[in-house]
């Protein structure tokens, strides 16, 4: 297999990007201690913030005993998770993406600061997810929005909910991890990718179980589910 070109196949934009990241977030950084990635991915969010549109304002509270932030709007509500491989992030990690997002949809946006791995394994934080939405949808229609880990939470927290009789419009899942097949694919073809190797995919799964990944439950690899029916609609946006 001929390795992907990797100076070629990403733009210059792009290359900034990673390289603006690799100064604060350096590719080494899943060797080192959680308490370590967790202060380096701090200090990259930090960096990358910008802070809140004009107008938007947010308040902090505990939903169903979760930590959330609420970033006041129209209905219906988007609940956001965040990304971080399970390990990482929190309320100030997405922060100013969430306030975005009010601010571009003029809707009420409640970021779930769920519990994290090795502390609190796997179903942890999706028992989070699924305690926060419930709760929220009881009042009323929900969006689910959320990337990487987030975005895995989302989809499980949809399956979770199916047939509950309550409200979820839809879903938008940002570079999800849904849990595909690693021993083929793009799982291979770049595996040695710029930012997120094969090696750090594989790490967090371990962390976030405390060593072996589970088989075949959905509820860790939305894809592992055999039904999809009565799920809400959704919008899954692939890195690229």
């Amino acid at each position: 297999m001929t390795a992907p070109d990797y100076q070629t196949l990403i733009d210059v934009a792009t290359w900034a990007f990673i390289r603006a990241t690799d100064a604060n977030y350096p590719p080494e950084t899943a060797t080192f201690t959680i308490d370590q990635q967790r202060q380096i991915y701090d200090r990259m969010c930090r960096a990358f913030h910008r802070g809140y549109p004009p107008g938007i304002t947010a308040k902090d509270r505990a939903i169903a005993g979760v930590p959330c932030r609420v970033y006041p709007g129209a209905a219906p509500v988007v609940i956001y998770l965040h990304g971080g491989g399970f390990v990482v992030g929190g309320l100030h990690s997405h922060d100013d993406v969430c306030a975005e997002i009010r601010a571009t949809t003029g809707l009420t946006v409640v970021a779930a600061d769920y519990r994290l791995s090795p502390e609190h394994l796997h179903p942890a934080a999706l028992d989070d997810a699924v305690a926060v939405t419930r709760a929220m949808a009881a009042e009323g229609p929900v969006l689910l929005a959320g990337d990487s880990a987030g975005g895995n939470l989302a989809a499980a927290t949809s399956a979770a909910l199916r047939g509950s009789g309550l409200r979820i419009l839809g879903q938008v899942l940002i570079y999800p991890g849904l849990g595909g097949d690693r021993t083929k694919g793009s799982y291979l073809t770049h595996a040695h990718a710029p930012m997120l190797p094969l090696a750090d995919v594989e790490y967090y799964a371990g962390i976030r179980h405390g060593g072996q990944e589970p088989d075949r439950d959905a509820s860790v690899a939305p894809l592992q589910d055999r039904d999809f029916s009565g799920l809400p609609p959704t919008l899954a946006i692939a890195a690229e």
